[in-house]
């Protein structure tokens, strides 16, 4: 069993749980204070709400930054102490990671890589391309004047949604998450893990069933069993690419760790049976 399997793991929205220097903000250093009592408590590990640089359009969930820590909450040498502290503690820390969109204000999409996102022309009539809505409210796509076109933003219009087609999305994402780990950090939660790969068709959404979630009910719509298998094929088929390219995991290794993620994500035998030949 994996530590993360049997640990006691306590959520902690930072911005809210100390502050340090009476700006009316908690922060980094706010939390490491509180360590003694967390170990106290017998909390094995601590997961902490985005921390990164962000204009705070969604509190965090929009990140200008993946290598960084916001101003609001501390620095990075705050981050390093409070990560060496913890683990003196044996108290492991994961950071909530937002990789399905970035903030509008992230410079890949300011101006370094703006084909790293979802874009698309308009449809037939010269509006959206294709039926989605977004989890906010109103069309999930957003015209850009300068572009030409429309980008993709499941949620709000500031929060474009990036291409997990596109390798080099799916390798920017490997050297973030390298960063962290080399700083002690233990994990991540990772935030709309279910969208990360949209439909490369954009066909339409179907159509909300009496039988769907709130959510669903809300959207009024939902993925089509087709469309949804793909993306759940995408999803696994990107995973089995990195496993092969980590040799410390040997072939049984591999075939459980696929196992269970086509069982996480509802795939048939046949499904994992066709990846693996591939």
């Amino acid at each position: 069993m994996e530590w993360w399997q049997r640990a006691v793991v306590l959520q902690i929205y930072p911005r809210s749980y100390q502050d340090s220097d009476g700006d009316g903000v908690g922060d980094l250093r706010g939390l490491r204070s509180r360590l003694e009592y967390l170990e106290w408590l017998g909390v094995d590990a601590l997961w902490l709400s985005p921390t990164f640089p962000s204009p705070n359009d969604d509190w965090g969930y929009d990140v200008s930054d993946y290598v960084g820590v916001h101003p609001e909450l501390g620095t990075m040498e705050d981050m390093d102490a409070l990560l060496a502290e913890a683990e003196s503690r044996g108290i492991r820390v994961m950071l909530d990671l937002v990789p399905n969109h970035t903030s509008a204000q992230h410079p890949w999409f300011e101006r370094e890589h703006r084909d790293w996102y979802v874009w698309a022309d308009p449809g037939p009539d010269g509006g959206p391309p294709n039926n989605w809505r977004s989890v906010f409210g109103g069309s999930a796509w957003e015209w850009s004047e300068p572009d030409g076109r429309f980008y993709l933003r499941n949620f709000l219009p500031s929060m474009p949604d990036l291409d997990w087609w596109n390798e080099s999305v799916r390798a920017a994402f490997e050297d973030v998450l390298r960063f962290w780990f080399d700083r002690g950090v233990a994990g991540f939660r990772i935030d709309v893990a279910h969208g990360l790969v949209h439909d490369r068709h954009l066909r339409d959404n179907s159509p909300a069933q009496p039988g769907d979630s709130a959510t669903l009910q809300r959207l009024g719509q939902r993925l089509s069993g087709e469309v949804e298998r793909e993306r759940r094929l995408a999803l696994i088929e990107q995973m089995w690419q990195s496993l092969f390219a980590d040799r410390s995991i040997d072939a049984a290794q591999e075939a459980w760790l696929l196992a269970r993620a086509a069982e996480l994500l509802g795939l048939a035998p046949a499904d994992v049976a066709r990846i693996r030949s591939t």
